[in-house]
């Protein structure tokens, strides 16, 4: 069975040989940006021969605004970047010369992140808390704007560069950011927007629950969003990928290994290492899993130690 084969029967819960898996992380330096991101992306990818490419958007967190925002009403002068701005023309060129690189060889699903995520990368988390309460439908504008961009990276992404799909980033469902009311009304008609426009292009989107706060998120709010894979911080949430399954509609899952230094894949001896896969993977079940982490890794972890998984996966 072929990579990209492998990859999208899991994705649809069929039968595979074996679960696909895949790593990744952040690329510093002079390789986050232009052909030294697209020429790492393509090097991590053959040394360790992982199933799939999550093309990484390094370079391009801070969203550019078209208008200074100073005061909560300033939000309201934001107008839409357009797809000849760098920001949207750029990670297009990027997703397709690493979608090229591999030649049909396996997937890729670019790194795209929710408009609530844009806004705070763009100014600070407390501008923007502060000036959602101070003119909460300036906020909602903007990011109405945004995702506006976002959902037209997203087609493009898909519809020119080539990617099978999104892996769309969800942030700010920190329990003590929001109230379900207040997320469902303020932040979810901008998360949904982009990923019902991505769906419009592929069915194959995977949904990102992001824990980088280290606190618990209000998962109940994204339960139910469309996408064909579901990865959440289970060593954040307390909520393991058996667990998880069901609670999430019976869909495809991606996940399994803590992402940080505390982690086996981080510190454990290849011994642990692939116990811990096997354990994985007879807990989870083969069918419907792609074996991954809560987020991305370290930058400096060895690659040596991402092809103890492949390997351990490859001669069950």
């Amino acid at each position: 069975m072929d990579k990209v084969t492998r990859v999208l029967h899991a994705l649809d819960q069929k039968p595979v040989d074996y679960p696909p898996v895949s790593f990744w992380f952040h690329f510093n330096g002079d390789e986050g940006m232009g052909q030294a991101c697209v020429d790492a992306h393509l090097n991590y990818y053959r040394e360790s021969d992982v199933d799939f490419i999550k093309i990484m958007c390094d370079g391009y967190f801070q969203f550019p605004l078209t208008a200074e925002i100073k005061e909560a009403s300033d939000w309201r002068k934001l107008k839409p970047l357009g797809p000849n701005h760098p920001y949207i023309a750029e990670q297009v060129e990027r997703a397709r010369l690493i979608t090229e690189g591999v030649n049909g060889e396996c997937c890729t699903f670019y790194s795209l992140f929710a408009p609530f995520s844009c806004i705070r990368f763009a100014t600070s988390d407390e501008v923007v808390m502060r000036h959602l309460k101070e003119d909460p439908q300036a906020i909602l504008y903007a990011l109405s704007v945004i995702a506006e961009d976002q959902a037209m990276l997203a087609e493009k992404l898909i519809g020119e560069a080539g990617c099978t799909g999104i892996y769309y980033c969800l942030q700010g469902g920190e329990q003590n950011r929001f109230t379900d009311a207040e997320y469902q009304s303020l932040v979810m008609p901008s998360d949904r927007y982009v990923l019902d426009r991505a769906n419009g292009l592929s069915e194959y989107n995977l949904l990102h629950m992001c824990g980088w706060a280290g606190i618990r998120n209000r998962l109940d709010n994204w339960k139910d969003y469309p996408a064909k894979a579901v990865n959440w911080a289970i060593y954040v949430e307390g909520l393991g990928l058996d667990e998880g399954r069901p609670y999430f509609g019976n869909q495809a899952v991606l996940g399994g290994f803590d992402n940080t230094s505390a982690g086996v894949l981080h510190s454990g001896e290849r011994e642990e290492v692939e116990r811990f896969t096997n354990e994985l993977i007879e807990k989870a079940g083969a069918n419907g899993l792609i074996v991954g982490a809560d987020c991305s890794l370290s930058h400096d972890i060895s690659r040596e130690r991402i092809k103890w998984v492949v390997e351990t996966i490859r001669s069950a």
